[in-house]
């Protein structure tokens, strides 16, 4: 692909052009000129874009599609069009599926359906065998396949011991193990926070303890085991600051927070919709406070959409029988952006690419092109028009969100016509 972009200012920290408004040609995919203005004599297509702003393709550590088995949620090939569209050069999709992504042949599967596509594809395999719990799976073998963690999505490892040689075995190759942060005796039945609110509807409550109680469990072990240990979104106070202790201490340990747990508190659930009931629940101010601090002090090492597509006929039904879950890719950006500088912003897009072993390159002339186009300073309200995914189910319908996005420019093509 050959591209000549026009006035874009580019944000990039390792970049010697960061903060610089210039110029930057692309030919065969890979930046060949940067410059404040360049000329164009083999008459390649021009981009020009409003307030256009260029960083290094962003990564979401915790995305779902369906396929296979629930491709009545999303498709791999429509998920990886939604993550372009929406910024994102990297994607890590998650195993729950149907039948659950847990041998190399289901990475092997995974990843071919997302060949040529600008996104990559970067599979996270089952801890256990179809994700049951008591079992593990082949995760070094699912390593060799290109696998990039290990991890049952949205369920605890209630056995103890499972955990402690799961940490033990995957040390020996350097591999990421996630564990879920919910006591499920504790949670059990619960359909949000437990407090006033949830008292008040008659609904039943997942208590922070519920979380907090994991994580301690957690975090002993892998102190005891060693390994790498990835804690998915949290989203209570006290998780953030049994984390930060745990970093004190040296601890192999990461965490991400679900974007929508920054923004969102227990009384969206006030009129019973099931668009805001999601896992781990949305909590209290005091907890989005607290978690908002964990981002910007590092404590939280990522943030991530949490993309869930679910399909309507599971959403649009009695509160209690509704199962959890939000898309996030289209919205990530503008709800990231209107909470952080930009320029935070764009950090935390990038932040988990070092753990997980996601290559990211820097805009400088000779590297690979893998960029994300962007405007940081629209304002709008995100509406069901702005969702591309197959599935709707976004609790950011109605929000005021700040910054709107081009497309990438990946894989030797564009999402962005040109």
């Amino acid at each position: 692909m050959n591209v000549l972009i026009k006035s874009a200012t580019i944000l990039d920290e390792k970049s010697d052009f960061h903060n610089q408004t210039q110029d930057i040609l692309v030919e065969n995919g890979f930046i060949t000129k940067i410059s404040n203005k360049l000329k164009n004599p083999n008459k390649y297509p021009v981009l020009v874009l409003e307030n256009l702003h260029v960083s290094n393709g962003w990564f979401d550590s915790s995305v779902s599609f369906g396929e296979p088995g629930f491709e009545e949620r999303e498709t791999i090939s429509n998920g990886l069009v939604v993550a372009a569209s929406s910024g994102f050069t990297d994607i890590a999709l998650n195993s729950n599926t149907f039948p659950v992504i847990d041998s190399h042949s289901d990475i092997s599967f995974v990843i071919s359906k997302s060949i040529n596509s600008l996104t990559k594809l970067h599979p996270i395999g089952a801890l256990t065998n179809e994700s049951n719990g008591i079992d593990l799976a082949d995760l070094f073998d699912m390593k060799l396949a290109g696998s990039i963690a290990f991890g049952d999505y949205k369920k605890p490892i209630k056995n103890s011991n499972l955990l402690k040689i799961a940490l033990q075995y995957t040390s020996n190759f350097d591999g990421i193990v996630q564990s879920f942060p919910q006591e499920e005796e504790i949670s059990k039945k619960g359909v949000m926070n437990e407090d006033i609110i949830s008292t008040s509807l008659g609904l039943k409550g997942i208590p922070a303890l519920a979380e907090e109680l994991q994580i301690v469990r957690d975090l002993f072990i892998l102190e005891y085991s060693g390994g790498k240990l990835h804690i998915p979104t949290i989203s209570t106070k006290k998780s953030v600051e049994l984390i930060r202790n745990a970093k004190l201490k040296k601890l192999d340990v990461s965490c991400s927070v679900a974007i929508h747990n920054l923004l969102f508190t227990d009384e969206k659930l006030k009129d019973f919709d099931t668009s805001f009931k999601v896992n781990p629940p949305l909590r209290l101010a005091s907890d989005n406070k607290a978690l908002i601090e964990g981002v910007k002090d590092g404590t939280i090492d990522m943030v991530t959409s949490d993309h869930n597509p679910i399909n309507i006929e599971q959403k649009k039904i009695e509160f209690d029988f509704a199962k959890n879950g939000t898309i996030g890719l289209e919205s990530a950006f503008g709800a990231l952006n209107s909470l952080f500088s930009t320029k935070k912003t764009i950090q935390l897009l990038n932040n988990g690419k070092d753990r997980f072993g996601v290559t990211s390159s820097i805009i400088k002339i000779g590297s690979k092109a893998q960029l994300s186009l962007f405007n940081p300073s629209k304002n709008y309200v995100f509406e069901k028009k702005h969702i591309l995914s197959k599935s709707k189910n976004s609790l950011f319908v109605g929000s005021k969100l700040k910054g709107s996005v081009y497309g990438v420019i990946a894989n030797n093509s564009s999402s962005i016509k040109l």
